[in-house]
């Protein structure tokens, strides 16, 4: 059975950091793209960032500079480190892995950006 879970979300101030986990199991992580989504109340899922797996990197306009993907096929985990996190950030963030013939996502974790 495929499992993605999240973790990690939670209530921060603006500016600081929450890091977010994805760990992954039931796939053979090593061979999968991995992202990060976002979807906010009333909105569209959104493309956060992706790494592939041979670790190369992508990041919307909005999180460039701010958010960092990473991996660790050992531990067959994503992670998204958020720093200098705003209120806009708020929504609740995916984690998804794919490969040519499969697509899988987790259940999602809240991040809420608020004073």
């Amino acid at each position: 059975q495929v499992q993605l879970v999240e973790s990690g979300g939670g209530l921060v101030q603006p500016g600081g950091s929450l890091r977010l986990s994805c760990a992954t199991s039931g796939i053979w992580f090593v061979l999968y793209d991995s992202g990060w989504y976002r979807q906010a109340p009333g909105e569209q899922r959104e493309l956060v960032a992706t790494i592939s797996n041979s670790g190369r990197t992508n990041y919307a306009d909005s999180v460039k500079g701010r958010f960092t993907i990473s991996r660790d096929n050992a531990k067959r985990t994503a992670y998204l480190q958020m720093n200098s996190l705003k209120p806009e950030d708020t929504a609740v963030y995916y984690c998804n892995a794919h490969s040519y013939t499969n697509d899988f996502w987790g259940q999602g974790t809240q991040v809420t950006v608020s004073a």
